[in-house]
């Protein structure tokens, strides 16, 4: 009799206790009677009745993720893999579709995933691949939730997350990489040395330019010393060609002090004698009589010449260059 009471106090406790359930947060359950479908219950303490009343599942109302690897090709015939990530979840007010409606939600995630990449990476190339990934995950964003929302599921977003043409294809593209940036270190190294030889062209020229007028500048004032010396020269009774012999002469002496006091020159000045400097002076004085002789000699043929054309120039002429000649 004991016994007997043990066991139905036993019994009605363990009824009782499994009239009670908990949902967690984010969580749905489905409740079905007899097999059939009878509410859907959110989180906290819930009741049903026992024997009776049954919990069927539990949806998850997260946000998921799930990742997809597709190896497909793209337009120029390279084959690449892609992982395109996609986060969804079961929208609260539609569990009832999303729990009978689909069995296996990522089975069907998948299928749609490759369906469309398969379909979008074959139009174009593997550099718009990189380029426009941003379009292909829009493109399978759209898809799924056309798709989707009929079985309770909405789609938060797609994202590619990776692009992994063939080594090989990967290995070309480092090359083609690696000559491009030697290409532009080359123009830009180019460049560098055009303007370094534009530059130092310039300074030579300007360098050039610079001693040119120092050079000038320097026989201008020497011009002006020697005109100067010939005028002191002048004023105590010592014609030009004599004073310009003098200047000559001492400048010679000059040079061979100069040559002389310099202990580390190897320069010899031929001739180096006693009369080399009368040799000098002599010279210069003939030669400076020779010419005022071949000047003279040019003026008096260019006096000729013009008396001689005189009588040929017209009447007219002549009374015009003398117009009181009459007179």
């Amino acid at each position: 009799m004991n016994i007997t009471l043990i066991f139905l106090l036993v019994f009605g406790l363990f009824i009782f206790l499994s009239s009670f359930f908990t949902v967690k947060q984010q969580t749905s359950v489905v409740v079905e009677r007899f097999g059939k479908f009878l509410s859907i219950r959110q989180s906290g303490l819930q009741l049903k009745i026992p024997l009776i009343d049954r919990i069927a599942g539990r949806v998850n109302l997260k946000i998921q993720q799930l990742d997809v690897i597709i190896e497909t090709k793209t337009k120029d015939n390279v084959f690449v893999k892609l992982k395109v990530s996609v986060q969804f979840m079961v929208v609260k007010e539609t569990v009832y579709d999303a729990f009978y409606k689909l069995e296996y939600p990522h089975d069907q995630i998948t299928s749609y995933v490759f369906d469309v990449v398969r379909a979008e990476v074959p139009k174009l190339k593997l550099d718009d691949v990189f380029e426009r990934k941003d379009d292909i995950a829009i493109a399978v964003k759209r898809e799924l939730n056309e798709a989707m929302t009929t079985y309770g599921y909405t789609i938060i977003n797609t994202l590619v997350t990776d692009i992994d043409p063939d080594i090989q294809v990967k290995n070309a593209m480092n090359r083609i990489n690696a000559a491009d940036r030697e290409k532009t270190v080359a123009e830009f190294e180019a460049e560098a040395s055009r303007i370094r030889i534009v530059a130092k062209a310039k300074a030579e020229a300007e360098s050039k330019r610079l001693q040119g007028q120092g050079i000038a500048d320097q026989r201008r004032e020497i011009a002006r010393g020697l005109v100067e010396s010939v005028d002191v020269l002048n004023k105590v009774g010592i014609n030009s060609q004599e004073a310009s012999a003098l200047i000559v002469v001492t400048q010679h002496y000059d040079t061979l002090q100069a040559i002389g006091a310099d202990t580390n020159s190897n320069l010899i000045l031929l001739p180096n004698s006693p009369q080399a400097g009368s040799d000098m002076l002599n010279n210069m004085v003939a030669s400076f009589t020779a010419s005022n002789m071949v000047g003279e000699s040019m003026k008096k043929g260019i006096k000729k010449v013009k008396k001689y054309n005189e009588p040929n120039l017209p009447i007219e002429s002549k009374q015009e260059e003398n117009p009181h000649s009459e007179e």
